[in-house]
């Protein structure tokens, strides 16, 4: 899921260049763009805080084990 969402950012990045380019200024489709980056730049935080937040569990949650002497 997350390797998805950074493909969708990266492609979306090279979309806004290849606009760029063509156009030679920052256009209204650029905006959208942004937009939308900035939409799945928040995605991956929520989907990455999710991880993080299964692995504190994971962690949290493993026995301690103590040696008696």
């Amino acid at each position: 899921m997350i390797q998805e969402l950074y493909s969708q950012k990266r492609s979306l990045e090279l979309k806004w260049q290849l606009e760029y380019e063509q156009s030679g200024k920052y256009t209204l489709n650029m905006v959208e763009i942004d937009r939308t980056i900035k939409d799945v730049i928040t995605e991956i935080k929520a989907e990455e805080r999710k991880i993080a937040d299964r692995e504190n569990a994971i962690i949290n949650s493993a026995p301690e084990v103590s040696v008696a002497t």
